[in-house]
């Protein structure tokens, strides 16, 4: 009879995982967290610990609960168990350590990977974003070149690309080039609508920069970046 609840207890924690997992592929974080907290891991084997401490990395990921994140996602990196999941664990630490301004912590993740043979767009755009955000400018584009070698239509890499090139004052006809196409291909991401309105202001086209970073501005009014541009640009600081 014991065995047999034992069995039962099983099921229901891996229930548990399962249903968390569901969750957060519906993309509601919170619930999906919540639910991945509730499980009782005791009788996971190896494998399963290394998956819900994946999924807990995720939501936290996406809930920018940032610290927490590293803690689950290093986990999975230590373990090895699967190599696409220590890529993508990999890669999210990355982006992690860019956005909490440790730029040097992204490269080192990113250079791992890439000596290992797991070059991609992603990585290359990833890496020219830590090498921008220590004003390595040249490295930067070198790299976005790279990404966009691998994927010419890649709007991420073509929207740094731009970005730094203007911003930099490095090319500005290749630069807003490189903008619009991002915005051809994404047309409602506020990042890259900021980025070609930024190119305009750049170049010294006033009516279309405040035009572009207008749109970026009522799609994502929170985000200080576009805030800040909308201010030099309409001159309301």
């Amino acid at each position: 009879m014991a065995e047999e609840t034992g069995t039962q207890d099983s099921q229901g924690t891996r229930g548990s995982l399962d249903e968390g997992i569901r969750l957060y592929r519906l993309k509601k974080w919170d619930t999906a967290l919540a639910e991945l907290r509730s499980v009782k891991a005791e009788s996971f084997t190896p494998e399963e610990n290394v998956e819900l401490a994946y999924y807990l990395g995720l939501c936290y990921t996406k809930l920018e609960r940032y610290d927490d994140a590293l803690l689950y996602l290093e986990q999975v990196v230590t373990s090895g168990h699967d190599v696409l999941r220590v890529y993508q664990c990999r890669m999210t630490l990355a982006y992690i350590y860019v956005i909490t301004k440790r730029s040097k912590m992204a490269e080192f993740e990113l250079n791992l990977l890439a000596s290992s043979g797991f070059e991609s767009a992603q990585l290359y755009a990833t890496l020219a974003y830590a090498a921008w955000a220590q004003k390595r400018y040249k490295q930067s584009v070198s790299y976005y070149e790279k990404a966009l070698g691998m994927d010419e239509n890649n709007a991420t890499a073509l929207n740094g690309l731009g970005y730094v090139l203007v911003d930099a004052g490095m090319d500005l006809i290749r630069g807003l080039r490189c903008c619009k196409k991002a915005v051809d291909l994404k047309p409602h991401n506020p990042a890259y609508l900021d980025s070609l309105g930024w190119a305009y202001y750049k170049s010294g086209d006033m009516l279309e920069a405040r035009t572009w970073l207008r749109r970026a501005f009522d799609a994502a009014p929170d985000k200080k970046e576009i805030v800040e541009h909308l201010k030099i640009v309409t001159g309301k600081r």
